[in-house]
């Protein structure tokens, strides 16, 4: 675990210059009077869970012959039904794509004119047989399902500070930044749910960034460096020997914890323990973004680690607790992992998380 920065966690009641990614890219908005009220409502009798349709990709169904689980959102809400601890009516479903002028919260314009690019979302999305599609098409077929997941991640931050906790069963497409996609991950959502936080509520400035996917978070790190965000704490904890392997964006990392090819339980949980009391310890958030990436799996071919489901579990209770515990708002994505068995282990994690604390539950009045 390297040391930690030193961090400004004073909460001032006044803005000053633009120095965060939120207050630089909503200077010139135009005020709406629910911000969040284009992506859908949130209602009393919905649990924390935010969901649409929408989220899955879907290639004329060639994706069914495709190692990977592009339908990991759907199935995850299905084992959920199928244990009883939801129904559909009970989900806040996402109404709404993120818009353009959402998006520009984060995103440059050149950004968001290059993914008009059929060629420049192949590459992204590294689906390469995409760029001989028309543009028309790349739009509804690929970018729309991250359009809507990344609105999901927006609207739990509002969940998440009137709840306590939200679980967007999709995004966390977290090596994105505002200038550059890669790695599968076309919009910025992590940036972007905290952007979302910091302009709707004036008690949100610091904010602490738990990345546990097994891959650097290097979209989130490059937009910390690109705003000079200093009221964001950065703990990622990856296998430093697989993709991105970002050397400049490990300098807007906090806390930073380098794992191995073939990390079992034992290191995981135990460094993770260390890292999270490490991080409370110097910095104090007032929203915690959690990227609870499950490509950490054992049989995982990209993130190459060997955790078990049990280790899962433990992982996202232990990072829960550390939240509810302090009574810090905490918005959870499920970033990476497509194996067919991540939609279950997702699940049961919910499942547990419901057992020990509570949080599949409707608004209390």
């Amino acid at each position: 675990v390297t040391q930690p920065h030193q961090h400004n966690t004073t909460n001032p009641t006044k803005k000053t210059a633009p120095e965060t990614m939120a207050e630089s890219k909503t200077e010139a908005k135009t005020e709406e009077k629910d911000f969040y009220t284009e992506f859908g409502r949130v209602k009393d009798n919905k649990v924390p869970l935010l969901y649409s349709d929408e989220y899955n990709l879907s290639f004329f169904g060639l994706e069914k012959f495709h190692p990977f689980d592009s339908c990991k959102y759907k199935n995850t809400v299905n084992k959920l039904k199928e244990k009883k601890l939801i129904q559909s009516q009970d989900l806040i479903k996402v109404k709404r794509k993120a818009s353009k002028q959402v998006l520009k919260m984060v995103h440059t314009d050149e950004y968001l004119e290059s993914l008009k690019n059929a060629r420049t979302v192949a590459g992204i999305t590294e689906l390469f047989f995409i760029a001989w599609f028309p543009s028309s098409w790349v739009k509804s077929a690929v970018l729309n399902p991250f359009k809507y997941a990344t609105a999901g991640s927006v609207l739990a931050s509002k969940v998440a500070m009137e709840r306590g906790f939200a679980i967007n069963l999709g995004g966390g497409f977290h090596h994105c930044s505002g200038s550059e996609g890669g790695g599968f991950c076309a919009y910025a959502d992590v940036s972007l749910c905290i952007a979302a936080a910091r302009k709707n509520y004036d008690n949100v400035k610091n904010v602490m960034i738990i990345d546990l996917d097994a891959h650097q978070g290097n979209g989130h790190e490059n937009d910390k460096l690109t705003f000079s965000d200093d009221r964001l704490w950065i703990l990622d904890m990856y296998n430093s020997d697989i993709y991105p392997g970002d050397t400049r964006a490990k300098r807007a990392i906090d806390c930073k914890v380098e794992l191995r090819c073939g990390t079992g339980d034992n290191e995981y949980l135990t460094k993770l323990k260390d890292s999270l009391e490490l991080s409370f310890s110097r910095f104090t958030p007032e929203f915690i973004v959690y990227n609870a990436g499950t490509d950490i799996l054992y049989g995982d071919s990209l993130g190459r680690m060997e955790i078990s489901p049990e280790g899962v579990m433990k992982r996202d209770q232990m990072v829960f607790e550390a939240a509810t515990s302090r009574g810090i708002p905490l918005v959870m994505l499920l970033s990476g992992g497509y194996q067919k068995s991540n939609a279950g282990v997702i699940a049961d994690s919910i499942e547990n998380l419901h057992e020990k604390l509570g949080i599949i539950k409707k608004k209390e009045k």
